[in-house]
């Protein structure tokens, strides 16, 4: 006799039910008087009567996911803070426009719905956009058997913002002399796992092995969560005494430092990052040494300690640094704007299709 049922075939709609109902406390709270028809419809409604006190809004979009950082957190059977990667890696993207964000929706594919787990990402995808002020409006989990392994899943996410079109950020607004803002990174973020993972395994070193230049657990100093840059620079865009000083801002993610910062300057501009303003945490160290490379050659790949530049005015640096320290984002001065002729060789010229302007990182690292 045949069984030929859903159930039979690996799925369990039950099992997304529940995941659904554990989730939904952590969800609403992100939903303001905006968000219509609750919680658990088929599309998210979300009210956008403000729009009309705008001269004219420009909705801003963005989509990502985490990438294989996520083969971390299952190995490590730790999921709480993978949706603050993504949201960050989706929302940050959004303000970099100068966008306030609006609303979030999220997709989790996996093998096999295990409530518990699902219900541990989307509650940290849910404080995330909170801590954001974006709306959790809706997402979906697909169960994919025979695709993906029973402990298996992977993570997407896309943003709605909006932007009054004169505020737009962008190199357009970048001149000569202003002054380049570094941001610390919290670590890693999302970005280069492909390369972390590779050199662990080459090192023979598991994810739940300990190391004393980690300061513990190899897995859980890898997932530390992404910073979140959206509030505290929506603080400093807000603030009618920094009005206009920021004129574009850079999301340092896939492509590593120089390449993320050329995208936002104008074609005929160069930037000497200096390296000797910031040091790079542990983690970047302890695996460069792994690998046995050096910083900078990795310098196309991760972070290194900035996860986000502002480009500002020259004589608003130092307030909009303060602002950012008093927002809990540390930040430096790292470099200045020239459109001064200059030798570009060694520099980087642009990135992802943009024809931006040139930036090349000089100097040694503080130790």
């Amino acid at each position: 006799m045949s069984n030929a049922t859903y159930a039979a075939a690996g799925v369990d709609t039950h099992a997304g039910d529940l995941a659904v109902s554990l989730m939904k406390k952590a969800v609403s709270a992100t939903h303001g008087p905006e968000v219509l028809g609750g919680f658990g419809g088929f599309a998210g409604l979300y009210d956008v009567s403000f729009l009309t006190s705008y001269t004219r809004p420009l909705l801003a979009t963005s989509t990502d996911g985490v990438g294989t950082k996520v083969a971390i957190a299952q190995a490590l059977d730790k999921h709480d803070t993978i949706g603050q990667d993504l949201v960050g890696m989706v929302v940050d993207d959004i303000i970099v426009v100068g966008a306030r964000p609006l609303f979030m929706t999220d997709y989790i594919a996996c093998g096999k719905v295990v409530p518990e787990r699902i219900a541990s990402i989307v509650e940290g995808i849910a404080k995330a956009c909170a801590a954001t002020g974006t709306a959790l409006v809706g997402g979906e989990t697909a169960e994919h058997p025979g695709l993906l392994g029973p402990d298996d899943y992977d993570v997407a996410g896309a943003a709605t913002g909006v932007v009054e079109a004169d505020q737009v950020l962008g190199a357009e607004r970048v001149q000569s002399g202003d002054v380049v803002i570094a941001m610390a990174s919290s670590g890693l973020h999302s970005n280069g796992f492909s390369l972390v993972r590779h050199i662990l395994a080459q090192k023979g070193i598991g994810y739940t092995d300990t190391s004393a230049e980690l300061g513990g657990v190899v897995g859980e100093a890898l997932l530390e969560p992404t910073r979140l840059y959206t509030g505290p620079l929506l603080s400093v865009l807000s603030d009618p005494e920094l009005a206009g000083v920021v004129h574009s801002l850079s999301h340092v993610t896939g492509g590593g430092i120089a390449a993320n910062l050329a995208r936002v300057l104008p074609v005929g501009s160069w930037v000497e990052v200096d390296r000797s303003t910031w040091s790079p945490a542990p983690v970047f160290r302890v695996l460069g040494d792994m690998a046995g490379t050096t910083l900078e050659s990795a310098e196309g790949t991760w972070n290194l300690g900035v996860g986000m530049f502002a480009v500002v005015a020259a004589n608003a640096a130092s307030s909009v640094i303060a602002r950012l320290k008093s927002e809990g984002i540390p930040s430096w001065v790292a470099g200045r704007v020239s459109m001064a002729p200059h030798d570009l060789t060694g520099f980087e010229q642009g990135a992802k299709g943009v024809n931006g302007g040139a930036v090349r990182l000089v100097g040694s690292y503080a130790e």
